[in-house]
């Protein structure tokens, strides 16, 4: 076995955007002083505490003009999953009179399904909705599954694994006119915009959504903030309790610091949407059509209705960690699925939902491109990439 010689000056090559993004530079810049200088409470009388709300107000009114809505429909969290929790709880709790039904699809985030899996514990009925084999969705099948009890719609704007993204718009359109029919209220719609900040439109109003999740450490702001933006009307129970914080749907001294973070990193993030998801799309399609030279690899999903930053491979005869674990030895960093998943020793959910066997599934990997990639960095990938799976395959037969 004769594996690449490994350079004397090892590059590191962070192809993992989807996990995690590194904190701009600006953003960085705009929080420190609120860690030092501008740290008092907002819930305080004294000067400090009135300086940090009003600069805690006016990232809500930043972030709110950018998802076209209402300061007070803005809920800051600890993060995505938290957003995510609140979402299904929050509506569940307080709406459970009317109906226990929910639908969503078998290719969410954990965050989702596992706080579904403890309300179908509790008496709950959830439609998992199946998926094509390119990872996206039949819309009439998503309408002919709301019941008169349906609740609540989940469904994730696009998947963070194979980056697939989904018609929440014309879903979102299509719940209206339901409810206008039933003259209802119900069901909400909700959607998981973790992955779409920064690359997709974020406008409630074109997306039709009732709620929806937005996570700072995937726009390149800090880790441990979130918002979820909960359109005005919709009851939510809360789930941490212990102050009055966030019109009452969240308890806890706020964050201001993270909150000054996510609000400039989402304001950055939108701004250049456009000019970037080109830019990401020429990369990746470049990658991908100099990864096909390599045998036996095809791609997970499909090319068009996907994030223009996620390349998601199956690499027959290898398994996945191992390719992860050897790329690393060369200084570079990509992912096998969900990075909230990693623990897990079970084949990625999504792909199995997509119609790959085991084998399938366990030798996929996801390279995921961000703001600091650059043509070179592809490169230099491609260079060690087709002789370590070639290493792998060989070691494989070994066995």
């Amino acid at each position: 076995m004769s594996y690449p010689k490994r350079p004397k000056n090892k590059k590191k090559i962070y192809l993992d955007y989807a996990a995690a993004t590194p904190v701009d530079p600006r953003v960085v810049a705009k929080m420190r002083p609120y860690f030092t200088e501008h740290f008092g409470n907002p819930s305080a009388l004294y000067a400090s505490g009135v300086k940090s709300r009003g600069d805690e107000d006016s990232a809500r009114a930043k972030i709110a003009k950018i998802l076209v809505a209402r300061p007070d429909e803005i809920i800051f969290t600890g993060g995505g999953t938290e957003a995510n929790n609140l979402s299904i709880f929050g509506v569940t709790e307080a709406h459970r009179r009317h109906g226990r039904h929910i639908v969503t699809t078998n290719i969410e985030h954990h965050s989702i399904l596992e706080p579904l899996k403890k309300l179908e514990i509790a008496g709950f009925t959830v439609t998992y909705l199946p998926t094509k084999p390119d990872g996206t969705l039949d819309l009439k099948q998503i309408i002919k599954s709301i019941r008169p009890d349906t609740i609540l719609i989940s469904i994730m704007y696009a998947n963070n694994e194979i980056g697939t993204v989904n018609d929440i718009a014309g879903i979102g359109r299509e719940i209206l006119k339901l409810r206008k029919q039933n003259h209802s209220i119900y069901p909400f719609f909700h959607t998981d915009a973790c992955q779409a900040a920064g690359l997709l439109d974020l406008s409630v109003n074109k997306l039709h959504v009732d709620l929806m999740t937005v996570n700072s450490s995937k726009i390149y702001g800090p880790k441990g903030i979130g918002i979820l933006y909960k359109r005005r009307g919709v009851e939510l129970t809360p789930q941490i309790l212990g102050g009055s914080q966030e019109g009452g749907q969240r308890g806890g001294t706020e964050n201001i610091p993270g909150i000054i973070g996510i609000a400039e990193a989402l304001d950055i993030s939108q701004k250049n949407k456009d000019a970037e998801g080109k830019r990401l799309r020429k990369l990746i399609e470049y990658f991908w059509k100099k990864i096909q030279t390599i045998p036996d690899v095809k791609l997970n999903g499909r090319l068009e209705s996907r994030l223009p930053n996620n390349l998601n491979v199956c690499v027959k005869g290898i398994e996945g960690e191992a390719l992860v674990l050897y790329l690393s030895e060369y200084g570079i960093e990509c992912a096998t699925g969900s990075a909230c998943a990693a623990a897990d020793a079970e084949p990625s959910h999504v792909l199995r939902a997509c119609g790959l066997d085991e084998a399938e599934t366990r030798g996929s990997i996801r390279f995921t491109i961000g703001r600091w990639t650059r043509k070179t960095d592809i490169d230099y990938a491609l260079k060690y990439l087709p002789e370590i799976i070639k290493e792998l395959r060989q070691a494989s037969k070994l066995k």
